[in-house]
């Protein structure tokens, strides 16, 4: 078992630094073509891709669970809408990842809301000082907040509604099964609210087709598949402990990669986020480093 559980762990590590890359990816293809365009073709072409893995899974599911799956597909199309417009717009992807980061902060104070879920104290005390980063980063022009983060701020809180419907539709289905039709349905939703707003490039280039293959393949099939089989190895709280260092990858390969960097005010909000997410999950914390040290 503690074999599986390191294994995991790497395996967790290694979805992260997928996760951060895809951003590096998605960035370079919203440069060469319409920015709908790039996300609807980027998540149908997963989406199809993983449903090559999860073809009985996908026979066996009733008119309920389609309909569930596909609820989470809009959601999740909608907030990837806004994503890809924070994206396209974005100075600094390191900033912006940990905007986005605040969606799992966002999680437990909207399940009780909506659904009277049972919340932590450490969720309730993780908020404030996510905000208090928040605003910092919007400090930067002098409460100007930039087109960029609020769309990434839009786009964290629908994601953490994504992910409390995800939660409620994998227990009553194959998870492969619904990360394929929710993939597809954002794909579809992406290329035809662009076909209607955008103006599609007449001839695809090799650096064009190069970028897109790389999100979806790699950045988005690959990662969720590997997320889904190093889950399956380990305990919930392992596995959100480690996910906290996707925004940290991210803002570190930016760094290198567009050769980002932050100032002081920015350094300080994003540490605050980064404190958040560990405030956040403290007690997944303290269990991961309790095994760490088995």
């Amino acid at each position: 078992m503690h074999n599986h559980s390191l294994k995991a762990d790497a395996l967790l590590i290694i979805v992260t630094l997928l996760s951060a890359v895809s951003w590096m990816f998605s960035k370079e293809a919203v440069n060469e073509m319409p920015p709908l365009l790039f996300i609807g073709s980027r998540f149908l072409l997963a989406g199809v891709f993983l449903a090559l893995f999860s073809q009985r899974s996908l026979i066996g599911l009733n008119p309920k669970q389609w309909i569930a799956s596909a609820q989470v597909g809009i959601l999740f199309g909608t907030s990837m809408c806004l994503w890809i417009f924070g994206l396209f717009h974005a100075e600094n992807l390191g900033e912006g990842a940990f905007i986005t980061s605040i969606a799992s902060i966002l999680v437990a104070p909207i399940s009780y809301f909506i659904f009277k879920s049972k919340v932590e104290k450490s969720n309730w005390l993780a908020l404030p000082v996510a905000f208090i980063g928040l605003g910092l980063l919007g400090l930067e022009n002098g409460f100007h907040p930039e087109k960029s983060q609020l769309f990434f701020l839009g786009a964290a809180i629908l994601l953490s509604m994504t992910f409390i419907l995800n939660g409620r539709a994998a227990v009553r289905m194959s998870a492969t099964a619904l990360t394929a039709i929710s993939l597809s349905f954002v794909g579809i939703m992406g290329i035809l609210i662009s076909a209607n707003m955008e103006t599609w490039p007449e001839a695809a280039t090799g650096s064009m087709v190069q970028w897109l293959l790389l999100s979806a393949l790699v950045g988005t099939a690959a990662r969720f598949l590997l997320q889904t089989y190093a889950q399956g190895l380990t305990t919930p709280s392992h596995a959100a402990v480690i996910m906290i260092l996707e925004p940290i990858w991210t803002a570190l390969i930016a760094a290198f990669w567009f050769n980002e960097k932050m100032s002081e005010l920015q350094l300080v909000g994003c540490s605050l986020i980064c404190a958040a997410l560990l405030i956040n999950r403290w007690s997944n914390v303290r269990v991961w480093l309790k095994g760490r040290s088995i």
